[in-house]
């Protein structure tokens, strides 16, 4: 799902509302976590789980075509981590729909 499929769907569930209204929620709750990953600070959503970053120190790797030895800076990234409530719901709805349900890691899957 990316956005404008959720914004599609609040709309459809909340039908009283302005749709431009949910356009404008759902974008300002991406940029309010956004702005807040960026200073730094964590994330948490009861039920839902966690947004925090994560060090990668810097390393050495090799570049693919020439083989050459490349420094790569240390960084932060952004990582999720779902909650309790979220994981047990997806289990759950795995074990209806197992066929269905499953996500392909690899094109080889």
């Amino acid at each position: 799902m990316n956005q404008s499929e959720l914004i599609e769907q609040l709309i459809a569930k909340h039908r009283g509302v302005n749709p431009a209204d949910v356009g404008l929620a759902v974008k300002t709750l991406v940029e309010i976590l956004a702005q807040a990953l960026s200073t730094g600070q964590r994330i948490e959503i009861r039920g839902f789980g966690s947004f925090n970053l994560r060090y990668r120190p810097s390393r050495f790797g090799r570049n693919p075509r020439t083989g050459a030895r490349v420094s790569i800076p240390a960084r932060y990234i952004p990582a999720f981590r779902a909650g309790k409530e979220l994981r047990e719901r997806v289990n759950r709805q795995l074990e209806i729909y197992p066929a269905t349900s499953r996500v392909k890691r690899y094109a080889s899957d």
